[in-house]
């Protein structure tokens, strides 16, 4: 190929690409308003939740590849889940387990972080938003009086608003029971004298350059004086809730589960809940060695949070308009380490949605007799965040921009038709 020929070729490459996705059928919008994205960092074991396989043995010398726990029948005939998972498996007629999600990074956690929440991997030129905060800017908090985005965990760049600006960032939160810090005024600050610093401040705001670093930060500040005060504070009282609602969550996961029900009740559009209780078996979702010896309770606890989040948001008829979504970096092999641990595996692993309005079937796409690779309808990250956008209403072939240059939505990512 000479050089013009390969320029042209260059060029022509992303074009090429657009015009065959127009030429796709229309994308329907989904009819979703809000999303609950449930975060297992460290990541889930697929074949030992989602994606059951033939019972292995992780103890015995010669140790037998496959799942630790037995299976168990759902809702949904012919689609089975692990034993644990048994609140879960009433409800797999409104849930659909995406057992062929793929990428190729598969030994470190963050890159793979990184890839699941921006659907991209780490570039040297560009720092990509996060699926929180592209939902943030296209649709916008449904009441004006909470934030479009929070996250119940703790924050870091793969969760933030990258190129988007802070203005589509996140508000977070660790502790369920006080909410974000800051937030909470003075007792002796009252509407009358935050208006009055708010004149004072005018006169600094209008100096500001649109394209200076001080017009994010005033951007962020604003943010934060329009949600101080009670009445945006007053969602994260659950005592607010039944005893019977409380306790139909589980512990302190299945809380913050509860939360977050509360949150997009309120209008809050996106909002990230991190599981990362490693006290229940030392590693959370990360079990190498020993730490795989109580992975049942996280299991367990998963079990009780997320068949509590969609019982609860059918209750409220909140399910249609709410996808719940549970991801993971990876997954797990099915062989078992010198200690009877699983390492890391990208290949093939299980992502979960619930609710939004979705035609769920139970389980999306099949992986072979192991669930190291899929055997047919894989589904690439970029994928399962097109499926997510146009849920919730959001064009997936859409372009950002970044600064003046234009940023396909997703990296080449097609929803998954039949959902």
């Amino acid at each position: 190929m000479n050089r013009r020929s390969f320029l042209t070729s260059a060029i022509m490459a992303p074009l090429a690409w657009r015009m065959g996705v127009a030429a796709q059928s229309e994308i329907p919008k989904g009819k979703a308003e809000h999303c609950i994205f449930i975060w297992l960092g460290g990541g889930m074991s697929h074949i030992d939740t989602f994606d059951p396989k033939v019972v292995g043995d992780n103890h015995s010398g010669a140790k037998k590849p496959g799942s630790l726990y037995p299976s168990i029948e759902t809702a949904v005939p012919g689609v089975r889940v692990c034993e644990h998972l048994p609140r879960t498996a009433r409800l797999m007629d409104r849930v659909t387990a995406v057992r062929t999600v793929n990428h190729k990074v598969i030994d470190e956690h963050a890159f793979a972080t990184n890839i699941v929440h921006t659907g991209r991997m780490v570039s040297g030129n560009a720092v990509y938003p996060s699926l929180g905060s592209i939902i943030a800017h296209e649709r916008g908090a449904a009441d004006p009086s909470v934030p479009a985005y929070i996250l119940v965990g703790y924050p870091n760049v793969s969760r933030g608003p990258g190129f988007l600006g802070s203005k589509d960032g996140f508000v977070y939160l660790v502790d369920t029971k006080t909410g974000p810090a800051g937030f909470t005024r003075p007792a002796d600050l009252s509407e009358d004298r935050l208006a009055l610093r708010e004149r004072l401040l005018a006169p600094l705001r209008a100096g500001i350059s649109p394209k200076s670093p001080l017009a994010d930060y005033e951007e962020s500040q604003k943010e934060a004086l329009r949600l101080a005060g009670p009445k945006f504070m007053r969602h994260f009282n659950l005592e607010e809730e039944t005893a019977t609602t409380r306790e139909s969550y589980g512990g302190e996961f299945g809380q913050r589960c509860l939360l977050a029900r509360r949150l997009v009740q309120s209008g809050v559009r996106f909002v990230e809940v991190s599981h990362n209780l490693n006290f229940l078996n030392g590693s959370g979702w990360d079990v190498h060695n020993e730490g795989i010896r109580n992975q049942h309770l996280l299991i367990q606890e998963l079990d009780n949070a997320l068949a509590g989040l969609v019982t609860d948001l059918e209750r409220t008829g909140m399910l249609d308009k709410t996808l719940v979504v549970v991801a993971t970096e990876f997954g797990r092999p099915p062989e078992f380490d010198g200690k009877g641990g699983r390492g890391h595996q990208g290949t093939a692993f299980s992502m979960v949605l619930a609710g939004g309005g979705l035609r769920h079937c139970g389980a999306y796409g099949t992986t072979d007799e192991l669930a190291k690779k899929p055997v047919d309808k894989p589904v690439s990250v970029p994928d399962f965040h097109a499926t997510v956008l146009a849920a919730l209403g959001v064009d997936p072939k859409k372009d950002l921009m970044d600064g003046s240059r234009p940023v396909p939505i997703t990296d080449q990512g097609t929803p998954i038709a039949e959902l």
